[in-house]
């Protein structure tokens, strides 16, 4: 088995409300999944548990056989700037910083020195296709250029696992097309596994597999055949 990372019969309510009802699922190496539902079918807090942002009240996840929800808010922080990164919807790029020191920005919190931090960051631009925008701060990009940005920073500590929420709606279709091409071309080729909710088939198309999830459950195996 080359499972990157797992969850196991992951339950979570918030209230009355079961967000999730006992999921199972896992990710191989180099894999990229797709997470759909409507909203409130508990797609996000999937991958909210998976990626240790938030505690199952029951259920494990484990990455590279190491169980993780168990761990402390300190040690889970500490994976997440190291082992795991991160697309949202908006980008969420800090305004104030040019383009190299949003990509850098996981690497100097993990303590790498600022100068050598934005030299791994650069080497990211040209292949997302943002040659020359190093300098570029957010609101001087365009809404693609933007989330290629976030990509890179995603990318940019060597993660085992991307973690995509809604990467591309707050993008025109041709835009967001692109985006995604990029985004599973760039994991891939850095080793990690992607996980993407979506709401949009389209978007899903670009992953390998596509577990939809409803009502807290996964109406299809979350385990690769």
């Amino acid at each position: 088995m080359n499972d990157v990372l797992v969850g196991r019969a992951l339950a979570k309510r918030f209230g009355q409300t079961v967000a999730l009802g006992g999921v199972d699922i896992a990710v191989r190496a180099g894999e990229a999944v797709a997470i759909m539902g409507p909203s409130g079918s508990g797609k996000s807090t999937l991958l909210h548990c998976l990626a240790g942002i938030m505690k199952p009240d029951s259920g494990e996840v484990h990455l590279l056989g190491q169980r993780i929800d168990a761990l402390g808010e300190r040690r889970r922080s500490a994976l997440r700037r190291t082992r795991f990164g991160f697309v949202f919807q908006f980008g969420q790029l800090l305004p104030e910083l040019p383009a190299e020191e949003n990509v850098a920005l996981p690497l100097m919190l993990g303590g790498v020195p600022r100068t050598q931090a934005v030299r791994q960051a650069r080497e990211w631009f040209a292949p997302l296709g943002l040659h020359s925008m190093e300098t570029r701060r957010p609101g001087e990009l365009s809404g693609g250029q933007a989330q290629r940005v976030a990509i890179a920073r995603a990318l940019v500590s060597k993660p085992a696992v991307v973690f995509a929420d809604e990467p591309t709606g707050a993008l025109d279709q041709q835009t967001g097309q692109e985006t995604m091409r990029l985004l599973v071309e760039a994991t891939k080729h850095n080793g990690a596994c992607l996980i993407v909710v979506t709401h949009d088939p389209n978007v899903a198309a670009w992953c390998d597999r596509t577990v939809e999830v409803r009502d807290g459950r996964l109406l299809t195996s979350g385990a690769m055949a």
